[in-house]
């Protein structure tokens, strides 16, 4: 487990959601080379998916733009070692009624 602690940007995620995505984000970065940003992000998502339902989203990288809609209380931008990490649950939407 890295020593270094991330260091939060933005978000709105509780507490425990934010140290819970840090570890994770931590954990991958124990797994996989830093340069493989893919498998990183991929593993973070999958074990979001698992923790928390289906539809989370990645992003990790050393520079990134984005712009996207997440559901209230899921989101979160940090910085760990020398990565940026974005997590966030894309918002539920219902279908529109067809008439």
């Amino acid at each position: 487990m890295l020593e270094g602690k991330g260091l939060v940007k933005e978000t709105d995620m509780a507490v425990k959601m934010q140290v819970e995505a840090m570890a994770c984000a931590s954990s991958a970065l124990d797994l996989y080379d830093v340069s493989d940003c893919i498998s990183i992000s991929a593993h973070i998502k999958k074990e979001f998916d698992k923790r928390y339902g289906c539809g989370w989203q990645c992003v990790v990288g050393t520079n990134f733009g984005s712009f996207f809609t997440h559901s209230k209380g899921t989101f979160i931008y940090f910085g760990l070692e020398t990565l940026n990490f974005l997590i966030f649950k894309g918002p539920s939407s219902s279908p529109s009624p067809v008439s």
